[in-house]
């Protein structure tokens, strides 16, 4: 998850597309009002994306996305679907101009998976859809029955996140970048972990507006609930290495994918791990806002880094794949 902890820098870089790229994809939290709509305007290959989302769960979430109220938006069985559509859209965007042939590989954080598995050719538009409207609202359904939430341990190491977590009983959800875990737990041993952390000095400590303890053993009813669709689903071999977060590495076995998704419910997300484990030192952020954008600044500091949150820069890819 990556809630409220977006990058407030500009990434300043003209694309060279001599190089080859690692394509990343976006997480639940990078969602706002009107997302999507300059890309269905202006694209035909993103309205027709929309469009087959909007068939294959049977609602109008492209409505919702372009004029819709934003709470409305943010709940998970709509944002979910909703992040997904617009990285697809554009990745079909950037495909149609040439620059996705420059793509060595392709990582999605947590929700992001899926759209990179659609955008590698394991999934299809559909197959992505419907497994993601299922696994929203398992992991909705497994937060009524665990209570729980999130906290953001900032400015800590991976060591005193750990520590935290073991102390307070609670679990590492997310190893974002340095200086950023999210940890997952029960409201109780969530407040015991903010206690620690604040007497060891962290620099902020910031508890999230989610509604679940996701991505811990506390979601194993939502595993439970999404492990018959996604082992009734078949995938395909990805055209293109995908990294999973439970192992920050590839897996080209796409006979093993059901399996790694379906882990990542109870498990943490490795991303500092993954982009570390990417060779390329030259990434695009294929979807809306630019929270990975900033991880990977934070992560490889010499990286170059492209975002695709606006027309400018999606367009800037244009020209130089040309």
């Amino acid at each position: 998850m990556l809630f409220g902890l977006d990058f407030q820098g500009e990434i300043c870089y003209t694309p060279d597309m001599t190089q080859k790229y690692a394509f990343l994809f976006p997480g639940q939290g990078s969602q706002f009002a009107g997302m999507g709509y300059d890309l269905a305007q202006n694209f035909r290959v993103a309205k027709d994306v929309f469009d087959e989302v909007d068939d294959a769960l049977n609602q109008k979430l492209s409505e919702l996305m372009f004029n819709g109220d934003i709470n409305t938006l943010t709940q998970t069985q709509n944002a979910q679907p909703a992040i997904m559509a617009v990285s697809v859209a554009t990745w079909r965007v950037l495909k149609t101009e040439g620059v996705c042939e420059h793509a060595v590989c392709l990582a999605g954080h947590s929700l992001g998976e899926y759209s990179a598995l659609c955008a590698s050719g394991a999934l299809t538009l559909k197959q992505t859809s419907l497994l993601i409207k299922e696994r929203a609202k398992a992991m909705q359904e497994a937060a009524r029955i665990n209570v729980g939430g999130m906290l953001a341990l900032i400015g800590g190491s991976v060591e005193q996140a750990r520590e935290i977590a073991q102390k307070s009983e609670c679990f590492i959800a997310n190893d974002n970048c340095p200086g950023q875990v999210v940890l997952s737990g029960r409201l109780a041993n969530l407040t015991q972990a903010k206690i620690i952390a604040e007497q060891m000095g962290l620099k902020r400590v910031i508890p999230l507006p989610v509604s679940g303890a996701f991505h811990s053993p506390l979601m194993q009813p939502a595993q439970e609930k999404l492990a018959s669709a996604l082992r009734e689903t078949t995938f395909a071999a990805p055209r293109i290495p995908v990294y999973f977060n439970v192992l920050a590495d590839v897996q080209n076995n796409h006979a093993l994918f059901a399996e790694l998704l379906l882990k990542q419910l109870t498990n943490a997300v490795r991303w500092r791990e993954t982009l570390l484990n990417i060779h390329e030192n030259s990434f695009i952020e294929c979807g809306p806002g630019k929270v990975l954008t900033g991880l990977v600044k934070r992560t490889k500091t010499e990286a170059n880094v492209q975002d695709t949150n606006t027309l400018e820069s999606l367009k800037a890819l244009f020209g130089a794949a040309q």
